[in-house]
């Protein structure tokens, strides 16, 4: 029997992927263990979307002693030689190739494809039993400049909202009550398919339990196509109500520069409309400080965007130049000038968050 470690890297996807990718290897007869000193074998699941990250992942990669038959996957492997940082990679796979993993460990070959998997209803070990990791779709329709994921995962492929519905409900029946509907942008989900997601949730919500539903990030330009019908479906008391919706740049010009094709009164209109019709509303965005072109007035305006909305979640990240990209092409700005900004954008967050929170208390 051989001992498996699974170490995993980034978003609720690839959480997911791991958890299947942990039931298939058990179901051949490998055990999993819990840490790189007990296990024979050894497989990373990488992310490419921030350096930080992928720091701690090229790190770890190259401590992975001689001795043990090291295997990698992810979004990482279609962006970077990972054999330059440890030469005894048995082999590499890439984020359309799980099912064959197991085979793969068998007869060590790397394995990448451009056609997406259908691993919708494939069993899985769940990191945390309550809660359900559901893809709702592979690849996204965007091509933001600086995005290393698309590079990755390509083009969008969503799911049938049948094969959805039956994962949900095998889901509730084995006991969870948190669902994550989780894809590189959920707002374009079933473009490809004569669907959307307002549909897909409309169809989820019909099935009865005790559960709450979290639907991942969706990019402004796809919300404002199904807004009206979006909130509608966001009135059942089976979603929970929290709307990830990344801004990324307050500035007009940088978002055309990002590829971006939201202006910021769209994602103004999309925040005032879901605030207007639930109160309790959790808004979370995301922003790039630093962004090659940015200068200090695209930073204000990226300040004054997020001074105003006061999202409930923010998350702050300094632009990383993201090797394939468009972005990575350009001039990058003085660390120093991206660390002041970082600090500035996050010390707005904190203060208003702080207050808010002394109100509620």
């Amino acid at each position: 029997m051989t001992k498996i470690f699974i170490q995993t890297f980034g978003c609720q996807a690839n959480i997911g992927d791991s958890e299947q990718l942990a039931y298939l290897l058990k179901e051949k007869g490998h055990e999993l263990v819990n840490s790189i000193e007990q296990a024979d074998k050894v497989i990373i699941n990488t992310c490419s979307v921030k350096l930080k990250t992928q720091n701690k992942e090229l790190s770890l990669i190259s401590s992975i002693p001689k001795e043990k038959q090291l295997f990698i996957g992810g979004c990482l492997t279609k962006t970077l030689d990972l054999r330059k940082y440890n030469s005894n990679i048995t082999a590499l796979f890439d984020t359309n190739s799980i099912l064959k993993v197991p085979d793969i460990i068998e007869n060590p070959k790397d394995t990448f494809s451009n056609t997406h998997e259908n691993r919708i209803n494939i069993s899985r070990i769940r990191k945390n039993k309550d809660t359900a990791i559901i893809n709702i779709q592979e690849g996204c329709l965007n091509h933001c400049s600086f995005c290393a994921t698309k590079l990755a995962r390509g083009n969008l492929t969503s799911y049938r909202i049948g094969d959805i519905k039956r994962e949900l409900q095998s889901s509730i029946n084995e006991g969870c009550n948190k669902i994550y509907l989780t894809g590189q942008d959920t707002g374009c989900y079933g473009f490809d398919i004569k669907t959307n997601l307002p549909e897909l949730l409309d169809e989820l919500t019909t099935i009865k339990g005790n559960y709450k539903i979290r639907v991942g990030m969706m990019n402004p330009w796809h919300v404002i196509k199904i807004l009206p019908s979006l909130i509608d479906s966001y009135k059942s008391d089976k979603i929970q109500k929290f709307l990830h919706i990344p801004v990324q740049s307050g500035s007009e010009r940088i978002l055309k520069h990002m590829l971006r094709v939201h202006t910021v009164n769209n994602f103004k209109l999309i925040v005032n409309e879901f605030r207007k019709n639930f109160s309790d509303i959790d808004i979370a965005t995301d922003v790039i400080v630093g962004y090659p072109l940015e200068d200090e007035n695209d930073f204000q305006q990226t300040y004054s965007l997020i001074e105003e909305i006061k999202p409930e979640v923010l998350n702050i990240s300094m632009f990383s130049s993201r090797k394939g990209t468009k972005a990575s092409l350009l001039k990058q700005l003085p660390t120093e000038l991206v660390r002041k900004r970082s600090t500035l954008m996050f010390n707005l967050y904190k203060n208003y968050r702080k207050k808010e929170i002394e109100v509620i208390i």
